[in-house]
């Protein structure tokens, strides 16, 4: 099978575990990166050996590209992924697909339009915590799954990161920020959401930084900082989904637990590919810590565009696609929307459960 040449524009923080592994799938080949900033972009290129460092208009024009792994700040992902499918390229954008709903809808009408493929993080549902969950699942070890809870719950990122302003500016905020896992996972657990009711508020109208190289600025919030509502699916099953920055002392609730007529699984947390993952049945006292199936589970960034990699090359779907990334943007502001109307939210969009992975999978290879 001939690889596909892959060209990332964004090299910021998270695109080193890209470049990493989109070098050790056999169908990748990362051939070209561009930033704004040029110097930022060479010494990428220079750690992970990228042959050629482009502004995003030459890494567009380059006719070898076929995908484009866009790794740039959220406000600009729909406006860069637009330009390349423009330009004719396959997309892979990191979360969410867009800000708004707008936006992501016009980035799908474009894909189809141009006969291209758009995927999106989060990918690590295709971990092998996530796929060992969905084996369980599907083999009926809880039988038929009725409930689900899940938490994400911290401080926030003022804290840590370096440049923490846009987790609190439009787009970002904690549903935005980490719902993306939370949903991907339960969508690939439980199928696809049917109605959302939500509330949202938050604690603080300041933030202080206090991580070098801004500690001591002051950050206005302009989002909520605490989403927490219901989920109901298709299938039947209602989920409770809490995410927060405004958590200070922090939790030990588990990040997903999936409640069955005939037992309980605990999911490892979402933003990670490996486990632990626990189940217990109807009349046992002790949790069951289940080996994890053949995969993935260590970070694993890279899988999304390699698995689309796969489908262009056989013609086949990818799993990390468009329509899953969609439909979890429109879920995560419907909590908002939810609050805001002190109704209940009936989604418009729907979406494919993703396929499992197959078992006995080659190492970085998905076909």
């Amino acid at each position: 099978m001939d690889k596909v040449k892959v060209g990332i524009i964004g090299c910021g923080k998270i695109s080193s575990i890209y470049m990493e592994n989109c070098q050790k799938f056999a169908v990748l080949e990362l051939i070209a990166c561009a930033d704004m900033d040029l110097t930022r972009a060479q010494e990428q290129a220079d750690i992970y050996h990228i042959p050629r460092v482009y502004t995003t208009e030459q890494l567009l024009n380059d006719p070898e590209i076929e995908i484009v792994i866009n790794l740039t700040i959220p406000a600009a992902h729909a406006e860069v992924t637009l330009r390349a499918l423009e330009a004719g390229k396959h997309v892979y954008v990191e979360k969410p697909l867009a800000v708004t709903r707008e936006e992501g809808r016009k980035v799908l009408a474009v894909a189809k339009e141009k006969g291209l493929l758009v995927g999106s993080a989060p990918e690590t549902f295709l971990g092998a915590g996530i796929q060992t969950v969905l084996k369980l699942i599907d083999e009926g070890v809880i039988g038929r799954p009725v409930a689900a809870t899940s938490f994400m719950l911290g401080r926030g990122h003022e804290h840590w990161h370096p440049d923490p302003e846009f987790y609190y500016a439009a787009g970002g905020g904690p549903m935005f920020d980490m719902g993306p896992y939370y949903l991907t996972a339960l969508v690939q657990l439980l199928g696809p959401i049917h109605t959302v009711a939500g509330m949202t508020g938050k604690a603080l109208q300041e933030r202080t930084i206090t991580s070098e190289k801004k500690s001591g600025q002051k950050i206005p919030v302009d989002i909520p900082t605490h989403v927490a509502g219901t989920l109901q699916f298709h299938s039947g099953a209602i989920a409770t989904l809490i995410t927060s920055f405004d958590i200070f002392g922090g939790s030990d609730l588990p990040p997903i637990e999936i409640y069955g007529t005939e037992g309980t699984i605990q999911v490892p947390d979402p933003n990670t590919f490996g486990g632990p993952v626990k189940y217990r049945r109807v009349g046992e006292q002790d949790w069951t810590e289940q080996p994890l199936v053949p995969g993935y589970d260590q970070n694993t960034r890279g899988i999304g565009p390699a698995d689309m990699a796969y489908a262009i090359r056989t013609g086949r779907k990818h799993r990390a696609s468009g329509e899953l990334a969609y439909h979890v943007l429109e879920a995560m502001w419907a909590f908002h929307d939810s609050s805001d109307s002190r109704s209940f939210y009936e989604m418009e969009s729907t979406c494919e459960r993703p396929a499992a992975l197959p078992l006995g999978l080659q190492p970085y290879t998905l076909d």
